[in-house]
């Protein structure tokens, strides 16, 4: 059983930066392809940054790029999403997410997910 776990998450003003943590447990970890998602009360859940199993390619969101960086460390079977310049719109909780299917936005492809984790941006 794979199980994914978030932290990292919490309280920080405009401009400001946090930095997201997801440890896997189990051996599939370094052919995963992984992600983050994000979901405000009341709206979907959406896509923020994908990184392929060996961290040779990432995608992100048009409203999080040049922003945010999504990287890997195989060895420590974690995933990591640095956040930087952080806005009032990017108030959600944080999902990592974990597919076979390559870096697809899709959550209905994502095999296993996160419990999640709060970020909340004050003004």
């Amino acid at each position: 059983q794979v199980q994914l776990v978030e932290s990292g998450g919490g309280l920080v003003q405009t401009g400001g930066s946090l930095r997201l943590s997801c440890v896997t447990s189990g051996r599939t970890f370094s052919s995963s392809d992984m992600a983050w998602f994000r979901q405000a009360p009341g709206v979907e859940r959406e896509f923020v940054a994908a990184i392929s199993w060996n961290g040779g390619r990432r995608l992100y969101a048009d409203s999080v790029k040049g922003r945010f960086t999504i990287s890997r460390d195989n060895a420590k079977n974690t995933v990591y999403l640095q956040m930087n310049s952080l806005k009032l719109e990017d108030t959600a909780v944080y999902y990592c997410a974990a597919t076979t299917r390559g870096l697809v936005t899709d959550t209905g492809r994502y095999d296993y997910w996160g419990q999640g984790t709060q970020v909340t941006v004050s003004s």
